[in-house]
């Protein structure tokens, strides 16, 4: 695509969605290890072991490894005076062109995970929508916050 947004996220971001992904897979390998005791009870078939053993396998390598890895290299956001621009996908890839003439509120989320890497998520309301901006580091959604909030003030005092 021509013209990315130039910004991208903190490479904290990475660890972070793959300790997301091995959240996911450990409750995926209880729910498996459950159907593996139900199998055993109801004198099930060897193969449904090894079918479940790989599902939760490859779930892991998809959702730990490969899947952070797409998302982190194609998220891009730039933020201009007259707009914010967000770029996303693991495989669509999304641009989204935000009018600071629209912009209502925005705020920061930081929960348990990303406060232990320093980490703060931006969402930006408008009437319409909630676009987010994930993973920047704290200091830089503060900033980033604030910049917006000053933007969307003079673009609003300026109608």
């Amino acid at each position: 695509m021509k013209n990315e947004p130039s910004n991208h996220l903190s490479p904290k971001s990475l660890h972070v969605w793959r300790i997301y992904g091995a959240i996911q897979v450990a409750i995926a390998a209880l729910l498996a290890a459950g159907g593996m005791v139900l199998t055993y009870f109801l004198k099930g078939e060897f193969w449904i072991y090894a079918v479940l053993a790989a599902v939760v396998l490859l779930l892991a390598y998809f959702v730990v490894y490969l899947f952070p890895k797409i998302r982190y290299s194609r998220w891009r956001y730039e933020v201009r005076d007259q707009e914010i621009e967000v770029q996303h996908g693991l495989f669509v890839m999304k641009r989204t062109l935000v009018p600071m003439v629209r912009v209502q509120h925005v705020d920061i989320e930081q929960g348990p995970i990303l406060r232990l890497y320093n980490l703060a998520s931006i969402s930006i309301s408008t009437a319409a929508t909630d676009h987010s901006i994930p993973m920047l580091v704290t200091e830089e959604a503060n900033e980033l916050r604030q910049r917006i909030s000053i933007l969307a003030r003079v673009i609003e005092d300026d109608l």
